[in-house]
């Protein structure tokens, strides 16, 4: 798989890396529904042996339980990846997440996820979101005091706009921003990206196949037998009336253009998010080997003109029974 450079930085990364996500299983706010640790690791090493050469984690994953899992997979192999995480989300005694940038609260964050990771440096340290919002400033500063103590190499932000991104430009500068990014997210296109190209700021989309609906997989029986604490289950895409439009735009004209081009569904739709030169990659999830191995081809799936034309004319659609509707 081919690699491009961050934004400004040194670090080339693979048009696709490993979102782990889904790996920090249940029990927690955002969680995915349990997961087998050991099931975990192996998705890591499949990843890593097809060429992905990079790992997005946070330690708000299970509460702090996928950084540790990454941790012990990269503790076995001699040639680590491209390691990155965030801060800002830390939980009470509870396991109830809240946001907080205050500059101690993310110096202790750091050193923790340095210790679940095994790593000495961070190579991409990110502000999971831009909240509490009278707090960013503060903990953009506190990022970069680690980046010149070297503890991180670069650093970035998650869910930022453009305008909170002017706010921490003059502090220290922004290696990379990660926003949602699919067919069914569309925010970034309207000014985030032309921001970053301008800025040599590199974007890493995240939930390029929106948690598994552009994957043909998701069914309403297969909803109905998601786990009680997978987050999804309350997630306005899986919840009528977007579920049923959803389910049409992946039958009616995504899964056909993928059987035309020999690609799966997924492919599909992380190279639909890679079509944007301003896009440096996609994150994509998985939960076990198999599915990295479906969804590795879309690093290099190329779709065109007319296909996507007909993707564009579809979402078209799609949004106007929603506004009608």
């Amino acid at each position: 798989m081919s690699t491009r450079k961050l934004g400004w930085t040194d670090l080339e990364i693979t048009s696709i890396g490993l979102g782990t996500w889904a790996i920090g299983g249940g029990g927690w706010a955002f969680g995915w529904g349990p997961q087998d640790d050991q099931i975990s690791i192996q998705t890591v090493h499949r990843a890593l042996d097809l060429g992905v050469n990079w790992i997005d984690t946070a330690p708000a994953y299970g509460l702090g339980h996928c950084e540790e899992v990454v941790g012990t997979a990269l503790k076995t192999i001699s040639l680590k990846p491209i390691v990155a995480t965030k801060c800002g989300r830390s939980w009470d005694g509870n396991g109830k997440l809240f946001p907080s940038l205050r500059k101690k609260v993310i110096q202790h964050e750091i050193d923790a996820s340095l210790k679940r990771l095994h790593l000495d440096v961070i190579d991409l340290y990110q502000m999971h979101w831009p909240q509490p919002e009278e707090e960013i400033e503060e903990g953009w500063d506190a990022v970069a005091e680690s980046v010149r103590a070297g503890k991180v190499r670069y650093a970035g932000v998650c869910n930022f706009n453009v305008a909170q991104l002017r706010r921490i430009q003059p502090i220290h500068r922004v290696a990379s921003v990660q926003p949602p990014y699919s067919m069914l997210v569309r925010g970034a296109e309207n000014d985030l990206l032309l921001f970053c190209s301008e800025h040599n700021i590199g974007i890493v989309a995240y939930s390029p196949m929106q948690k598994g609906l552009l994957t043909g997989k998701v069914t309403s029986q297969r909803v109905s037998e998601f786990a009680e604490d997978d987050h999804r289950r309350r997630d306005p895409q899986f919840l009528e009336p977007l579920f049923s439009a959803n389910l049409k735009l992946v039958d009616e004209t995504l899964r056909p253009i993928a059987e035309k081009n020999e690609l799966s569904l997924s492919q599909l739709a992380i190279a639909w998010v890679l079509r944007r030169s301003e896009v440096t990659a996609a994150i994509v999830g998985a939960r076990k080997p198999s599915q990295i191995e479906e969804t590795f081809g879309g690093g290099t799936a190329k779709i065109t003109s007319d296909d996507l034309a007909a993707i564009e004319q579809a979402l078209a659609e799609r949004e106007k029974t929603q506004q009608t509707g």
